[in-house]
């Protein structure tokens, strides 16, 4: 067992979920997570947090996708914690490095997503180039708001695995 696992196990309740709370932004699914201690390994956490995730309701999805900035943007930390903007700026980091045409564009498509969906467009950027993200969210433009819901939800979870990893791994 890892020794992030070993101390979060035995961590008070209400500390266990304030920790996690950076892998997801949920306080429903940090609660939840917390409720599963002890937990073993990385794949019992992983399956953990998509069964939590799962049984999430919408309201709680729109709690986690606010936890995240818009892409090519950083949230202060009022809204999302330090590690959950560490992470974000690590995450978006291609895309940072675009030129400023994409950078236009990906600010133009965000707030057509925001007026149409009534939230941000969330989607796992990590290792996705400006240009891949502005395809994807032109492409997601199309879906019906059931449609994208699930997608961001699924999004949403990706996005969860790869900070498990991280927080895993500190």
């Amino acid at each position: 067992m890892s020794e992030v696992l070993v101390r979060w196990n035995e961590l008070r309740r209400k500390d266990a979920e304030r920790e996690i709370l950076a892998c997801c932004g949920s306080r429903t699914w940090a609660a939840s997570m917390a409720s599963k201690r002890p937990i073993q390994d990385e794949a019992s956490l992983l399956a953990a947090s998509d069964v939590a995730w799962q049984n999430l309701k919408e309201a709680d999805w729109l709690e986690a996708f606010r936890s995240h900035p818009r892409i090519g943007e950083t949230l202060e930390e009022k809204t999302a914690t330090a590690q959950s903007s560490a992470w974000s700026a690590q995450e978006q980091k291609k895309a940072a490095a675009a030129d400023e045409a994409i950078k236009m564009a990906l600010l133009w498509g965000n707030r057509e997503y925001e007026q149409k969906f009534r939230r941000i467009f969330i989607v796992c950027a990590t290792g996705k180039s400006a240009s891949e993200i502005l395809e994807i969210l032109r492409r997601r433009l199309h879906n019906d708001e059931a449609t994208e819901l699930r997608q961001a939800a699924e999004e949403q979870r990706q996005i969860m695995h790869i900070r498990l990893k991280k927080w895993l791994a500190q």
